[in-house]
Parts: structure tokens; sequence; C-alpha cells
């Protein structure tokens, strides 16, 4: 697929998921600070800002009748780069447990290479569905529960995290029957 750069750049949609992208860097450097007094607040601060843009970029695209299909591929991208950002420096610092880093970094690989088997075959890019977006979401809060330095054996933490772990799963195999099926489709067409 050819990048449209006038579709990419045209609509308010893409530019906050563009935006939401970029937000990666500042949380990647931010994380150095974490043990700061300040830190955890802007950090806490950004996440709630992409969470909003994520949550808006998608309202607007609707309402506006403004989905693209350069727009189809920069949510989720956003998406995936900003919580791989946050993932791998939590990761590093040794926040966050190994198999927790594994499972979300293999499921957003697994989704990405499928999603782009599933474009080729069918000719056009599947869009993010709600458990996806649900799973981001629930990541995002154990992120902000991590940054603030919740106990693991909290309750509010415990649900979130295996939830979390629940909803990768559930996602992905969500992703894979989802995009098997319109290959299926696309298939029976022709």
């Amino acid at each position: 697929m050819k990048i449209n750069y006038e579709e990419l750049f045209s609509t308010k949609s893409n530019l906050l998921s563009i935006f939401r992208l970029f937000l990666a860097i500042p949380l990647w450097f931010l994380f150095d600070q974490l043990n700061t007094y300040w830190a955890p607040y802007v950090l806490f601060s950004i996440c709630i800002l992409v969470a909003v843009t994520d949550l808006l970029d998608g309202y607007l695209a609707r309402k506006y009748k403004e989905v693209t299909e350069m727009g189809k591929i920069i949510d989720p991208l956003a998406d995936k780069v900003v919580v791989a950002a946050i993932i791998l420096k939590l990761y590093l610092i040794g926040i966050i447990p190994h198999y927790y880093f594994f499972m979300i970094i293999g499921r957003d690989v697994i989704i990405l290479v499928g999603g782009i088997y599933v474009t080729n075959k069918i000719g056009k890019v599947l869009p993010s569905n709600k458990l996806g977006k649900a799973t981001v979401m629930n990541i995002g809060i154990v992120i902000l529960l991590f940054i603030l330095n919740l106990s693991w054996d909290n309750i509010i933490f415990i649900i979130f995290y295996y939830l979390s772990i629940f909803l990768i799963f559930a996602s992905l195999f969500g992703y894979i029957y989802r995009g098997l099926e319109y290959i299926k489709a696309n298939n029976s067409k022709s």
C-alpha cells in the first residue's frame, strides 16, 4: 500500500493520531525521571492525553465522515507505538515482568504482521475493533497503575492486571478470527 500523504494530513482525526504517535518521544525520556517527585504526574498527564486523543480521533472521524484508509493505519499504529515505547521502557528499567512485556509486544507484532497479510489478500485495511481498543485501554490503565506505583497486592491493580492479560489473548484471537473471516469472504467473492 502506497502512503497517501494528502489523505494522511487532510483530516482532524488523522492529525490527532499523528500527534499521539509523537507523544511516544517525551514519554520515553520522562520514564528516565520516574524517581523524581514530578515525573509520575507529568507521565500520568501525558498518558491521559494519549487516551483522550485516541477516543477523540475515532469520534471525529465518524462524526465528520472522515474515515480514511490512512486513518485506519495511523490510528492503531499510534496506539501500538506509544504502548510499545512505554512497555519497552518499563521493561528496561525493571518495572514490569518479562512475560508481560513479551505478551504485549508479541500480540502487537502478530497483529501488525497479520494485518499486513490480510490487507495484501483483500486489498483494504481492516479498522480497529472494540475488543482491540478495550485491550489497549486496559493496558493503558495498568501502565498508569505502574506509574502511580500501586502495590501488586492492591485489588484494583490485580483486577486490571489480570484483565489485561485475558484481553491480550482474547483480542489476539479475535483479530486472527476476524482476519480469516475477511479473507474467506473475499475468496468466496472471487
